[in-house]
C-alpha cells in the first residue's frame, strides 16, 4: 500500500480515475481547440492558456477507448508533466471531473495484477477505491510510454516548486 494526497477524481464513461491533486493546474470548461497537422489521434490540439499553448490530448483516445461527443459535463484538466527532467504543461480532455477526494483508506495498491497478466499498465500507478467504488490512479509521467515524443514534451527543464 502506498500513501497519498488528496486526488482530482475523473470519469471517462463509467470508469473513475484519480490524478494527485499536487498535479493539476486547473479545470477548464470546454473551450475551442486549434488542431495541428499531421498530429497522432490523441493530440486533439493546442488551445491559448493566458498566452501559452497548452497542447490537449484526448484521454478516451489515449486509453484505447472509443471516442465520444463532448457533453455540457466534458472538461480540460491542465496538468504538469515531467519526464527525463523536462516538463510540459498538458490538458486532458476528459468525460468529467468530479471531485477533489481522498481515498476511502488514504492509501492505494501498486499496479501488481498488471505483470501478471503480461500488461504493463504504465498509465496507472495503482488502483484505490472511493466510497466503495475502485479508482484507477493516473500515472501522468508514464501516460506517454511508448509513444514518440512528439510535441507534448518541450526541452524545458523541470523547475523545483518547492520552498526554498
Amino acid at each position: 500500500m502506498t500513501t497519498c494526497t488528496d486526488f482530482v477524481t475523473l470519469s471517462l464513461d463509467d470508469t473513475l480515475y484519480g490524478i494527485p491533486v499536487d498535479r493539476v493546474r486547473e479545470i477548464l470548461d470546454l473551450r475551442p481547440v486549434s488542431p495541428m497537422p499531421n498530429a497522432p489521434a490523441h493530440l486533439l490540439g493546442v488551445i491559448d492558456l493566458r498566452g501559452e499553448n497548452v497542447p490537449v490530448v484526448d484521454m478516451r483516445i489515449l486509453l484505447g477507448m472509443t471516442p465520444k461527443p463532448d457533453t455540457p459535463q466534458t472538461r480540460i484538466l491542465v496538468v504538469l508533466l515531467r519526464h527525463d527532467g523536462n516538463e510540459a504543461v498538458l490538458g486532458l480532455r476528459t468525460d468529467q471531473v468530479i471531485d477533489v477526494a481522498r481515498l476511502d483508506d488514504g492509501e492505494y495498491s501498486p499496479l501488481s495484477e498488471g505483470q501478471k497478466l503480461a500488461w504493463d499498465g504504465m498509465s496507472i500507478l495503482g488502483i484505490g477505491r472511493r466510497n466503495g467504488a475502485v479508482i484507477s490512479i493516473i500515472y501522468l509521467d508514464g501516460l506517454f510510454h511508448g509513444l514518440p515524443r512528439s510535441a507534448i514534451l518541450t526541452d524545458r527543464p523541470a523547475v523545483s516548486h518547492e520552498a526554498a
